[in-house]
């Protein structure tokens, strides 16, 4: 293959195009002259071997924002967890205390009580509030359960005369 070959020729064509793919128009200008492609020392191409340090920054704020929203998203579900333990322990407070208003067939008083209860080694107070309804032969019971001065719950229910 000559030294130089005239652009316009199949020869001179591959040539540019060749040099073009590799990116360095140096390397033609190399062989016009008849010497090896070299590069002036401020110009040479260093090989790829890695990463830069603005990709890896970049990468890194990414995976940092990516882990913040997962930390973030598992604290909520963290959160969710435990309101719902405490409203599920809250309820079977507030219903064991109303079903033993049921099994004692009698008609509740009217007025205000407190008891306690113990769910899941907690303890929680429910405090029972009887009402009059224009029926007289029933009551309105509501029960209120808090853990500490938390509310937690209120349910209520109609209580009949046996």
């Amino acid at each position: 293959m000559p030294a130089w070959t005239p652009k316009g020729t199949p020869e001179g064509d591959a040539d540019a195009r060749r040099s073009l793919r590799c990116g360095c128009a140096l390397r033609l200008l190399g062989r016009a002259v008849g010497r090896p492609a070299q590069f002036p020392l401020g110009l040479r191409r260093r090989a790829a071997a890695g990463f830069t340090l603005i990709e890896v920054l970049v990468a890194l704020g990414i995976v940092a924002v990516a882990l913040a929203a997962g930390a973030r998203a598992t604290s909520a579900l963290t959160e969710n967890a435990s309101r719902q333990r405490d409203a599920l322990l809250a309820q079977l407070c507030a219903q064991n205390t109303l079903v033993q208003l049921r099994l004692s067939r009698q008609l509740p008083d009217v007025g205000d009580s407190t008891q306690s209860c113990e769910q899941a080694r907690r303890r929680f107070t429910v405090r029972l509030s009887v009402r009059g309804t224009p029926n007289p032969s029933f009551r309105r019971v509501d029960a209120r359960v808090s853990e500490g001065d938390t509310p937690l719950l209120s349910l209520s229910t109609v209580v009949g005369r046996y």
